[in-house]
């Protein structure tokens, strides 16, 4: 099994990048090469191999770099930072995102399962390679065209899906592609790995309504800038199988047959 990492190691001169953002952003502050190491606890040495090409860092470091310039790990790897740069609006459709996937040994994307005991670190690590690789994973013909993750979903919110129920998204690079009624795995910084209903297209407002089938449940909110990745539901898995419907009670019938009485009543009053 290898690990990908979409939207990074098919940019060029990849290590060059991240290079000239280095020394532009340390230089911006002020900082020497050994003051600039020793607020981000490196050797000093390490810090010229970076900025003169001769060494790459790894991923948690990146993230603790462009944290320590108060920008994004997708620009600080994407972007060439200069004078005239502006960051692009977190949650823009057009600013790239960094996401891991494994392969397996026929280089055919695994689809990575993340169960409810591992939605907490998923925030902290949906984006770092060891910690996809460490997810349990499964592959299915049918998901060939797309990036496909698996996600464990807890509650009643979203009935008739039961709790435990497991919703096979697929990535979706950009936002701007949502349809308004369809169902999304939302991962996000407030609430973690939600799975609603979305309201409302991203393009046309900064904020997206999520709503619950289960009406019990009051719609909600959520910032754009809060989102971290946005995952269709394509398929569910649930060890629950269907029940028939009940057989009908003289009850049920006798409740049916008054509210239709009701409906026609109705209609012919608007009627006269």
């Amino acid at each position: 099994m290898s690990i990908k990492l979409l939207n990074i190691l098919a940019i060029p001169n990849f290590m060059s990048i991240i290079s000239s953002n280095i020394k532009f952003l340390r230089k911006k502050k002020g900082l020497t090469q050994q003051q600039f190491a020793d607020q981000i606890g490196i050797k000093r040495s390490l810090v010229g191999a970076y900025e003169e090409e001769r060494a790459e860092p790894k991923y948690e470091l990146l993230r603790h770099i462009a944290s320590f310039f108060e920008i994004t790990v997708d620009d600080f790897i994407n972007e060439t930072i200069n004078e005239k740069w502006a960051p692009k609006p977190k949650g823009d459709p057009a600013n790239l995102r960094i996401l891991s996937i494994s392969v397996d040994k026929d280089d055919n994307e695994n689809i990575e399962m993340v169960p409810l005991k591992a939605s907490a670190g998923y925030l902290n690590g949906y984006a770092d390679p060891e910690y996809v690789a460490q997810l349990p994973k499964f592959y299915l013909p049918m998901f060939k065209n797309g990036t496909f993750r698996a996600f464990e979903i807890k509650g009643d919110s979203m009935l008739p899906l039961p709790s435990g129920s497991i919703i096979i998204g697929e990535y979706l690079e950009n936002w701007g592609d949502l349809k308004s009624g369809d169902t999304y795995v939302v991962v996000s910084k407030s609430d973690g790995v939600v799975y609603k209903r979305i309201v409302g297209k991203f393009k046309e407002q900064k904020k997206l309504k999520l709503v619950s089938d289960n009406p019990v449940y009051e719609p909600y909110e959520i910032n754009g800038e809060d989102i971290l990745e946005l995952w269709k539901a394509k398929a569910y898995l649930s060890t629950e199988l269907p029940q028939p419907a009940p057989e009908p009670t003289m009850e049920s019938l006798t409740t049916m047959m008054a509210q239709m009485q009701r409906t026609i009543s109705k209609l012919g009053h608007e009627n006269n």
